[in-house]
C-alpha cells in the first residue's frame, strides 16, 4: 500500500476539470484509489465522489493506492498532482 499526502495549491481547489482529469489519470489502475479529506473518503475512480469531498485551495488530500500496480499509480499520480493542482 502506498500512501500520498497532498496539499492542494490550485486557487480554485479540486474543481471540475482537474477533478475530471484525476479520474481520468487514475482510471486506467488496476489498484484501489482512495482520496480521503478529513474523515471523508471516497473512491478517486469516480468523479462525483471526488467532487462530493469540495476540496478547496490550501486542503490537505490523502490518497491511498493498494493493488498489484500501486508503485506506477503513486508516481504516475504524484506527477499528475504536482503538474495540476
Amino acid at each position: 500500500m502506498k500512501e500520498i499526502r497532498y496539499i492542494v495549491t490550485d486557487e480554485i481547489g479540486l474543481h471540475a476539470r482537474p477533478a475530471g482529469l484525476l479520474v481520468k489519470t487514475v482510471t486506467g489502475f488496476d489498484s484501489n484509489i482512495t482520496i480521503k479529506k478529513g474523515t471523508m473518503e471516497s473512491n478517486a475512480k469516480s468523479i462525483i465522489g471526488v467532487m462530493a469531498l469540495g476540496v478547496k485551495n490550501g486542503e490537505e488530500v490523502t490518497f491511498i493506492i493498494d493493488g498489484s500496480d500501486e508503485a506506477e499509480a503513486s508516481e504516475t499520480l504524484g506527477i499528475f498532482l504536482n503538474e495540476n493542482l
